[in-house]
């Protein structure tokens, strides 16, 4: 597929699709500066009513986990163990005597829980089922099939079972099928390793290590959190140390200490706003459409979109459709948006500090909980008359399809999805 660079006028362009710029609405909700991190936030908007004689029958889901806690043990160790260390040396300021007791507690609450869903990741799985259930009366009505899929990390599993949980207390009569199973992980959680020795390169590293260079400075932070510049010199890595305590301050709205302790308030909004936008740069490279290797990354996910159209296809024979369920993680739900084109998700920038402004922020893709739905709608007359929905996150984006009504709608025919998809990934693999 032939694409453009986004050059200056364009990005200027693609941020008249949102009301506010990446800084305002980080401004707005700090929390949004987690990327990945950030917890779920609910759909406000409502959607359009299904063309007239039409009516849903069937959905297609990938989903991610909900919130958890961080996954590595140096996530919490890291920076526990550097302020321990200062602290006992007697070289940390009352501020710094202050973070070393918030990430102690933060340390002592993930204390062999790493990596798992917290409280709050399964709350966001039911609600979000509860509204799928809500806003698809017809797909879940009566004794019809639901047949659910995780990858084999317990977070994922979890999820999977609290959105179950949540649709049989809906409707008891609903036939439930779940699994978790290395069998499955050839599309629900692809590593595609000649893809992932592509990311980074020449032109990536240089072009992301400028952009470190122009937005990160830890001085003020290092300076606020130790008395003695010799013991930072010879005993601290600033640059690990701060990126560290961003990330617990970020990942802190995951869990129930932020009911009663914050770590964000340490950071200069400039300083959040920094390591937001290397952060949105550095997953962009990795996953999406980067012109800088290549704008392949999405391709990763051509297996899972190849399977959800074979499962559609073999579903919508069915009398009575239902859903089919997947249940994975970010580092699928952002490539598989990039690889289906949702509205500004497969844009390509090549100059990294543009990115932004161009209105490609990775947390409106992929918070904590965050899902791909695939809505169908059946003619009342023509059982063979289908068209498809695209919901990113429950809210609508556009595909790069030509709407049914011939218009501006959001409503797409499936004859079309199948055929522009099913070749786009064809002719990746002909490369």
């Amino acid at each position: 597929m032939k694409k453009t660079i986004i050059t200056l006028w364009l990005c200027m362009a693609c941020m008249a699709l949102w009301a506010q710029t990446a800084r305002e609405e980080i401004h707005a909700n700090i929390q949004r500066a987690g990327s990945n991190y950030l917890a779920y936030p609910a759909p406000t908007a409502k959607l359009s009513a299904a063309p007239k004689g039409y009516e849903p029958c069937y959905i297609s889901h990938y989903g991610r986990h909900g919130s958890r806690y961080l996954i590595a043990p140096e996530d919490y160790e890291a920076p526990y163990q550097a302020l321990s260390r200062a602290d006992k040396r007697g070289v940390l300021t009352p501020l710094g005597r202050d973070v070393l007791a918030r990430v102690s507690k933060m340390r002592d609450e993930s204390n062999l829980r790493l990596g798992e869903l917290t409280p709050l990741g399964a709350q966001q799985h039911r609600e979000i089922a509860h509204r799928m259930y809500e806003r698809f009366p017809q797909v879940f009505a009566g004794r019809v099939n639901v047949d659910a899929k995780s990858t084999v990390v317990i977070r994922c599993i979890l999820s999977m079972e609290n959105a179950l949980q949540e649709l049989k207390s809906l409707n008891p009569q609903i036939n439930v099928t779940h699994d978790a199973s290395e069998h499955e992980m050839w599309y629900m959680n692809h590593n595609d390793r000649e893809l992932t020795a592509l990311r980074w390169n020449i032109d990536t590293h240089t072009a992301y290590r400028n952009l470190c260079k122009k937005h990160i400075n830890n001085d003020r932070l290092i300076n606020s959190l130790f008395t003695d510049t010799d013991y930072v010199k010879r005993h601290i890595n600033s640059d690990d140390l701060c990126y560290r305590l961003f990330t617990l301050a970020v990942g802190l709205q995951s869990s129930e200490l932020s009911k009663s302790i914050q770590l964000t308030d340490i950071f200069t909004e400039d300083e959040i706003y920094g390591y937001w936008l290397t952060e949105n740069a550095r997953w962009y490279i990795e996953f999406a459409a980067c012109p800088l290797n290549g704008a392949t990354q999405p391709y990763s996910q051509r297996h899972l979109l190849r399977q959800m159209i074979a499962e559609a296809d073999s579903c919508l024979a069915q009398e009575r459709p239902g859903a089919t369920l997947r249940f994975g993680h970010e580092s699928i739900i952002l490539p598989l948006s990039c690889l289906l084109e949702m509205d500004v998700c497969s844009m390509e920038v090549d100059d990294l500090d543009q990115l932004a402004d161009a209105g490609w922020c990775n947390y409106r893709i992929f918070p904590m909980g965050s899902n791909i739905q695939l809505i169908f709608y059946r003619s009342k007359k023509d059982k063979s008359d289908i068209l498809v929905q695209a919901l990113l996150n429950e809210n609508e984006v556009g595909l790069p399809l030509q709407p049914a009504d011939g218009k501006d709608g959001c409503f797409y025919r499936w004859s079309d999805f199948r055929k522009y998809y099913l070749e786009k990934i064809a002719q990746y693999e002909r490369r």
